[in-house]
């Protein structure tokens, strides 16, 4: 919810804490691939969920229906830049969460070509959503705290809560944070 204090980043940088953390965990469930039947699908798949539905279409859904639009009605450009480079980013990491996705099945089922396929997407989400989020918090976010106003803030956070609110293939915002939390003590070592 939002708060006097509120920037019109601070809830999707609170957000990213989510996000590196779930790219942790994937790491540390992928660390088993190279034990034959160690690896835990079922976690995995909450992995595959949880990037999904929270990172994807609940977060980076904020950034690119809310934010990008309220940082281009002040003059940043869509095309080139910052947002650009953004939504490129969202589009790479879909496809590898959609790798992931794809090759779930067989490599469930043992084969050995899915499960490299899912462990080389699954690492390469962690490398490029870190990366991402470094460069939305230092650069991205930095101008947008300097560029909206605090009554534009306010629109704009509202709409974030009201984003908040939606269900994602029928989860909720909690229950989405709660797969988190399962994971995190499941793997305490993320």
């Amino acid at each position: 919810m939002t708060s006097a204090n509120d920037t019109p980043t601070r809830i999707l940088r609170d957000q990213h804490e989510n996000i590196l953390r779930i790219a942790t965990v994937l790491e540390v469930i992928l660390a088993g691939e190279a034990k034959p039947g160690a690896l835990d699908f079922d976690a995995l798949e909450d992995c595959v969920s949880f990037i999904r539905l929270y990172a994807d279409a609940l977060h980076h859904g904020k950034e690119e229906t809310l934010l990008f639009p309220e940082l281009e009605s002040r003059g940043m450009p869509h095309d080139v830049g910052p947002i650009a480079v953004m939504l490129h980013e969202h589009q790479q990491g879909r496809g590898y969460a959609r790798a992931m996705a794809d090759a779930l099945p067989a490599a469930r089922d043992g084969s050995g070509e899915a499960l490299r396929a899912l462990a080389d997407a699954g690492h390469a989400y962690a490398d490029l959503i870190r990366a991402h989020i470094m460069k939305e918090n230092n650069v991205l976010f930095e101008m947008a705290d300097q560029m909206i106003d605090e009554p534009a803030c306010r629109t704009l956070c509202a709409a974030y809560d009201g984003v908040c609110r939606h269900t994602f293939e029928g989860r909720t915002m909690a229950e989405l944070e709660a797969i988190l939390e399962r994971l995190l003590e499941k793997y305490p070592q993320a």
